[in-house]
């Protein structure tokens, strides 16, 4: 089911600009814009009910992998909820090919299941959260706003990623769930690079250097790009240059 939507000024992703307020939108912004890849259409079709009673917008209801690429292609949502249980295979083989070709993109992996492999390669994949659909409909709509706000969400009946572990243990969980692009990025980050010699070493757009960046603060849990930095090299996330090996004397960091 597809439907018509305005198109609004586009961000470094193509996407409108989605700054809401508590309603999911804001005067003179256009609509928080979403797709649902689910095959089971009473949840989708609550889910919509919800969302659009909130003033978001759902762009389209999907259920298979093709349909799914196509819509994201098309309407270039500002969050995609996606089953991982879809009818022709998974939904996170399904992220996975549209975060390779658009790394921006935010997703939630939906889920009648508690499996906590599932949830580790959503993660390390570069999904927003992984939510259970049993969850309420109010927890939902705020998980979605948490998520939009640059916020990682975790199922509540699995592990917190701090819950039980040391320092050491914990800086090698959340490093774990970093792509191997990421882990480029965050060496560079390491050798003081900046955003256009990060871009033209890796043969990528400064626009996608920042998206990993970004990305790789979300999955570490730290807020610049020098405490990332740092907490690679503490943690000896990555090779450390001769330079850094007294990291507690490191002052500065590209931005």
């Amino acid at each position: 089911m597809e439907m018509q939507q305005a198109h609004a000024p586009a961000d470094r992703w193509g996407r409108p600009d989605v700054a809401a307020d508590r309603t999911g939108s804001r005067e003179g912004a256009f609509p928080i814009r979403i797709l649902i890849a689910d095959d089971h259409v009473l949840f989708a079709e609550a889910i919509t009910v919800a969302l659009e009673d909130l003033g978001m917008s759902v762009v389209g209801i999907v259920s298979s992998i093709p349909e799914t690429i196509a819509s994201v292609e098309r309407s270039m949502p500002d969050l995609i909820l996606m089953d991982i249980g879809l009818p022709d295979g998974s939904g996170l083989a399904a992220g996975r090919a549209i975060l390779e070709r658009w790394p921006a993109a935010r997703i939630i992996a939906l889920t009648a299941l508690e499996d906590r492999s599932a949830f580790d390669e959503a993660l390390h994949l570069g999904f927003r959260g992984y939510v259970s659909k049993d969850t309420s409909v109010s927890a939902f709509v705020n998980w979605i706003r948490m998520v939009l706000d640059g916020h990682l969400v975790f199922p509540q009946r699995l592990p917190s990623v701090r819950s039980g572990v040391g320092r050491g243990n914990e800086a090698e969980l959340l490093s774990g769930h970093l792509s191997r692009r990421e882990g480029e990025v965050l060496t560079l980050l390491v050798q003081g690079a900046d955003g256009a010699t990060m871009a033209s070493r890796l043969g990528i757009s400064r626009n996608t250097v920042r998206t990993h960046v970004q990305n790789i603060l979300t999955k570490l849990q730290v807020h610049s790009r020098l405490e990332a930095a740092t907490f690679a090299v503490r943690h000896r996330l990555v090779e450390v240059p001769t330079a850094a090996q007294d990291w507690d004397g490191f002052t500065s960091s590209a931005s």
